[in-house]
C-alpha cells in the first residue's frame, strides 16, 4: 500500500519560489524607488532648489520623529487616534453588516429605507462633525461617533446589495428540501455576501480615519489630526510630515490586517 505524502517538509514548488522571488523583486524595486525620491528631497534642500521651510526635509524630519517618539508625544497621539477609528470602524462596519443582512427578511421595509440609504451614504459625513461634537463634547466618543457614522451606512448597502446578488438555485434547493428562512439565512445569504462584506470592510479602514481626523481637526485635545493642524499652524512642516506619515502606517497595518481576515473567511478566493 502506497504510503501518502504529507504537506510536511515538502520542498517548495516551482510556483512558490516563483511567488516569493516575484514579492522580494517587487519590494526591492519599492525600497529603491523610495530610497530615490527621499535622497533627491533632502539633495535639493542641500542644493537651495527645494525650500525646507514649506516643504521639510527628510532630516527634518527624521530629528522631529525622534522628538516626538522620545517624550511620548507621538505615541499618545497616535493610540488615540488608533484607538477611535478602530472602535467606530469595528461597531459601524459590523453593525452596518448585520442590518443590511436582515434587510434580506424584509424586502418590502428595504425598498421603502432605500431613499433614505441613498441619501446618507452621499452625504459627506464630515459635515456631520460640528453637530456630533457639539452633542457629545470634544473627547473621544465624538471621534467614535463620526467613524461609527462614516462606515455604518457604506456597510449596510454593501451588504444588501450582497443579498442581491444571491443565487437564487441555491434559494430554491434549500426551501425545496424544506429549509425556514432562518436556516437559509444562515446557511446560503451570511456565506454569500461575505465578498460584499469583506469589500465593505476594505473601504471603511480609509472612512473610519478621514472621519476620525476631520473630528481631531475641529475640536480635539489628542490625536495625529490634533498634532498637524497645530504643526500646521506653527508652519512646522516636519511634524506635520510625521503625522501624515503615521496615518499612512496606520492605515497599512488596518489594510493588512483585513487582507488577513479576508485569507481566513474566504480562503478560495484568490490572493493578491
Amino acid at each position: 500500500m502506497t504510503t501518502p505524502v504529507t504537506v510536511e517538509g515538502r520542498k517548495p514548488t516551482t510556483g512558490h519560489r516563483r511567488r516569493l522571488n516575484r514579492l522580494l523583486f517587487d519590494n526591492g524595486i519599492r525600497l529603491l524607488i523610495l530610497f530615490l525620491l527621499i535622497a533627491l528631497w533632502q539633495f535639493g534642500v542641500n542644493g537651495g532648489w527645494i525650500n525646507a521651510f514649506l516643504m521639510g526635509s527628510p532630516a527634518g524630519i527624521g530629528k522631529e520623529f525622534m522628538r516626538l517618539a522620545s517624550n511620548g508625544e507621538l505615541l499618545t497621539h497616535t493610540g488615540v487616534t488608533v484607538y477611535a477609528t478602530v472602535i467606530g470602524f469595528i461597531t459601524g462596519s459590523l453593525l452596518g453588516s448585520l442590518a443590511g443582512l436582515l434587510l434580506w427578511y424584509s424586502p418590502n421595509l428595504a425598498r421603502i429605507l432605500d431613499p433614505f440609504f441613498i441619501a446618507l451614504n452621499g452625504l459627506p459625513k464630515i459635515a456631520l462633525a460640528p453637530i456630533i461634537i457639539i452633542w457629545f463634547g470634544s473627547g473621544l466618543f465624538s471621534k467614535v461617533a463620526l467613524a461609527f457614522i462614516a462606515t455604518f451606512i457604506v456597510a449596510l448597502l454593501s451588504a444588501w446589495q450582497g443579498t442581491h446578488q444571491l443565487d437564487g438555485s441555491q434559494v430554491n434547493l434549500m426551501r425545496s428540501l424544506g429549509a425556514n428562512k432562518s436556516q437559509i439565512f444562515r446557511k446560503v445569504v451570511i456565506p454569500a455576501t461575505l465578498p460584499w462584506i469583506i469589500a465593505a470592510f476594505r473601504l471603511n479602514i480609509g472612512f473610519a480615519l478621514i472621519a476620525d481626523i476631520g473630528g481631531e481637526f475641529i475640536s480635539s485635545d489628542y490625536g495625529l489630526g490634533k498634532m498637524i493642524f497645530v504643526a500646521g499652524n506653527l508652519f512646522n512642516l516636519n511634524a506635520v510630515w510625521v503625522g501624515v506619515l503615521m496615518l499612512l502606517l496606520v492605515a497599512i497595518v488596518l489594510y493588512w490586517v483585513i487582507s488577513q481576515l479576508q485569507k481566513w473567511l474566504l480562503p478560495w478566493e484568490p490572493q493578491r
